[in-house]
């Protein structure tokens, strides 16, 4: 069979000199790994007066992120610094005691357990977006990173704190986070020259205003929860204001609360956002896997819409989407910051450096991965689960700090895009060039233009 080749960024022969590569860490830090970075285990470079280090097999990464866990705990400066402004101490950037406190808090919010609730919401959302879809004229252009941004912030929004987001905030929170991406960066240049991590980083005007129209955004979400709370009207907002720490009885104060809200908002639209944009790109390339899908939501759902018991038997469907997950992971670099010394692969890891797993390195590598840049969706089927080496595969990252919202977002994809696939299809715009841009997220450009065909 013909698998489908998507584009990646070009890589280098050899290492990029280092004013070259910090031009290109600026714009897309995904262009700075030349090809040999695809089959190393485990390497290391100093940028400036820091040495970073990166785990890319299974073996080092189980040691850095599951047995040196306590080691490596600490997200990196630059990934405080780029979402503090956003989601202030919440759980995704906090460490320690905090993060702990938290984690015990948040996680039973979204967890698999739930999902039954979540489930029907999900799929009301998505067909929705199929009825708009359906009334649009033949050929009719739409951005599908757009569309993918707005379905899933509106998911989120309903499942998670109640009401309903609304076109007039979808646009405004979707378009101020592209905004925000833009302006911060995965290079924290003050942190390489050495500079202390107490000392105030700069951030652009621009940047600061993006990061005002979000918090704006999800101040009015979380009021529109609270006067549904006082009416007495359900949601998982109030499992979160009712929440107690198991260990110790407490509750999240106000602020706890805006940031952990913000953490569940940005978390869960944004990520499954991507990822599910660069799911339709794959299948309008690739012919025999779209055909594939069609049939099997033919023969699962017939002409129903998908419920959370569906989801087991959509196989494919789901193969698809962790292939494009594989591909283009959602979060493209997993950093940590060295807490105290240690060793990995007899190499000594200093205090104060910068360790990191690269899904978008790892996912590809050479050694883990047959044809690792080609679109091949059977690699996920349930029978060649064998043929995939533990933690050669990590998405939604590992060990303590693995995404708690994993199987919110997997079963979001799964009858999201079996709902929109059952009556419609996808098509790049021609002359469109799709290239991977890794910012805080991994996304398809700043839009996709795609054309909408109804399946007959």
């Amino acid at each position: 069979m013909n698998y489908f080749l998507p584009p990646y960024p070009e890589r280098p022969r050899e290492p990029l000199p280092l004013p070259t590569a910090i031009r290109m860490a600026r714009r897309n830090f995904l262009g700075v790994f030349e090809e040999k970075c695809f089959e190393y285990e485990f390497f290391s470079i100093r940028i400036l007066n820091r040495l970073a280090f990166v785990c890319n097999s299974p073996d080092t990464v189980a040691r850095a992120f599951i047995t040196l866990h306590d080691s490596f705990e600490r997200k990196t400066p630059q990934m405080r610094y780029a979402l503090a402004p956003l989601i202030g101490d919440g759980l995704f950037i906090s460490d320690g005691a905090v993060w702990k406190q938290r984690r015990r808090i948040v996680a039973p919010i979204v967890h698999a357990s739930r999902l039954s609730s979540f489930a029907p919401t999900m799929v009301e959302a998505a067909a929705e977006t199929a009825e708009r879809w359906a009334r649009l004229p033949a050929q009719t252009e739409i951005d599908a990173l757009r569309e993918m941004a707005t379905l899933t912030a509106e998911i989120i929004c309903r499942t998670i704190f109640g009401p309903r987001l609304g076109a007039e905030h979808a646009t405004e929170i979707i378009a101020s986070f592209s905004a925000y991406q833009r302006e911060v960066h995965h290079l924290d240049l003050a942190y390489m020259l050495g500079i202390p991590d107490w000392l105030p980083r700069f951030q652009s005007r621009s940047a600061r205003r993006a990061a005002r129209r979000i918090i704006a955004v999800l101040d009015h979400i979380i009021q529109l929860c609270e006067e549904r709370l006082a009416s007495g009207e359900p949601s998982m907002m109030r499992l979160l204001l009712e929440a107690r720490d198991p260990d110790t009885g407490g509750a999240l104060d106000r602020t706890a609360l805006r940031n952990e809200a913000a953490v569940i908002f940005m978390a869960g639209h944004e990520t499954t956002a991507n990822s599910l944009a660069w799911t339709w790109f794959l299948l309008s390339q690739a012919g025999d896997a779209e055909e594939r899908l069609h049939a099997e939501l033919s023969a699962v759902l017939g002409s129903r819409l998908p419920t959370l018991d569906d989801v087991p038997r959509l196989v494919f469907t789901r193969a698809v989407f962790e292939e494009a997950l594989r591909l283009y992971p959602p979060v493209p670099l997993l950093g940590r910051q060295a807490m105290r010394d240690e060793v990995i692969h007899d190499r000594p890891i200093p205090a104060g450096s910068l360790l990191a797993v690269v899904p978008w390195l790892l996912h590809r590598n050479k050694r883990l991965w047959g044809l690792p840049d080609h679109f091949v969706p059977e690699r996920f089927l349930p029978e060649n689960a064998a043929l995939r080496q533990r933690y050669s595969y990590v998405p939604f990252s590992v060990g303590p700090r693995v995404c708690a919202g994993q199987a919110f977002g997997l079963t979001e994809a799964i009858l999201c895009l079996a709902t929109l696939a059952q009556r419609s299809r996808l098509r790049l715009v021609p002359g469109t060039v799709v290239e991977p841009i890794g910012r805080l997220s991994l996304r398809p450009g700043e839009r996709l233009p795609m054309r909408v065909e109804p399946r007959g």
